[in-house]
């Protein structure tokens, strides 16, 4: 049995690799870019998934596994115009061509991460998985589309696949959305917050993501929808100031009511000035909690990070970077 990873270069692609890896399995990454380090179980195999002549490449079977990472996200060049198209361009037409060299090789098993975006702005907390999936942006509605994609692909041709809805991945390597915040801390300034504060936003750590798909193996990769998230998140400030005082940094937190900054986030967005992208400003003052319930229930799953560790690994791991 091979483990076939699209987008195995990159931060959870990369967790993935060294935990199968410690398994002694056989493992195929699939990227666009190489992986910084190869072990002697692993193969790598240049594609994009927008490609059939590169996943023709892969010589898919069907004991094969596929964990299909590979996807645009907020932290790589988004443009100013055409997002929907940018976005699904690889999430879901990627999706698509994936999908159709899986059912050539007769694949039976296939992870997939999808997000939390797909929800919108959730109006109750915990978030379920039933919860109608009202995407604000274009990251959201692609993921939606990848997610239809493969529902479609287990009824029509027996497919197994796993859909996680994880919310923020985290941990040592990961930047992203956290790096402005990182560097705000670093040199001990003020941290502006959108609203008071007061609401939780769930993470969740990549070590427990990888737990979570390799579980869904074990058992057949049930389709779900799965959601993946740590127990019990403090608030926003609880966390922040608690990071603050870790990092031994003089930073304070600067409360800013959301109907002040979200306005003026989204115009500088208009204008090309974006400082952090209307799916996630728009949320960011929401109580977010998604319900891991399912998750433990079906795949035997608990989040085994706080969110607290997991910012903290974060942000020493920044620091080892910078």
């Amino acid at each position: 049995m091979r483990h076939v990873i699209t987008g195995g270069a990159g931060f959870t692609g990369t967790y993935m690799v060294s935990a199968l890896a410690r398994r002694g399995e056989k493992i195929i990454v699939f990227d666009v870019e190489e992986p910084l380090a190869t072990k002697n179980s692993i193969d790598f195999v240049r594609g994009d998934v927008r490609q059939h002549r590169d996943l023709r490449k892969l010589h898919l079977g069907r004991d094969d596994v596929v964990y299909h990472l590979a996807a645009r996200q907020f932290h790589r060049g988004v443009p100013h115009r055409n997002r929907d198209e940018w976005f699904a361009d690889v999430n879901v037409n990627g999706t698509r061509c994936l999908l159709e060299a899986i059912s050539a090789g007769s694949t039976q098993r296939l992870v997939f991460f999808s997000t939390d975006m797909t929800y919108g702005k959730p109006d109750h907390t915990p978030v379920n998985t039933t919860d109608m999936q009202l995407p604000i942006g274009p990251y959201g509605r692609s993921k939606v589309g990848a997610e239809r994609l493969l529902i479609q692909a287990c009824r029509e041709f027996g497919l197994h696949a796993t859909i996680f809805r994880p919310r923020l991945i985290t941990g040592a390597g990961r930047l992203g959305i956290l790096k402005k915040l990182f560097r705000l801390i670093r040199a001990g300034l003020p941290i502006p917050l959108i609203g008071a504060g007061k609401n939780r936003y769930q993470m969740i750590a990549v070590e427990d993501c990888v737990a979570a798909a390799l579980a869904a193996v074990e058992r057949n990769c049930p389709l779900g929808p799965f959601h993946l998230g740590s127990h019990e998140p403090p608030t926003v400030r609880e966390l922040l100031r608690e990071l603050i005082r870790r990092a031994g940094s003089r930073s304070i937190l600067l409360p800013i009511p959301a109907v002040m900054l979200q306005p003026t986030l989204s115009l500088l967005d208009r204008a090309a000035l974006t400082l952090l992208y209307p799916e996630q400003f728009a949320i960011a003052n929401i109580d977010y909690v998604l319900d891991t319930e399912g998750t433990t229930k079906c795949l035997g799953w608990t989040p085994s990070r706080s969110d607290m560790d997991i910012i903290f690994e974060a942000y020493n791991g920044f620091l080892q970077s910078s």
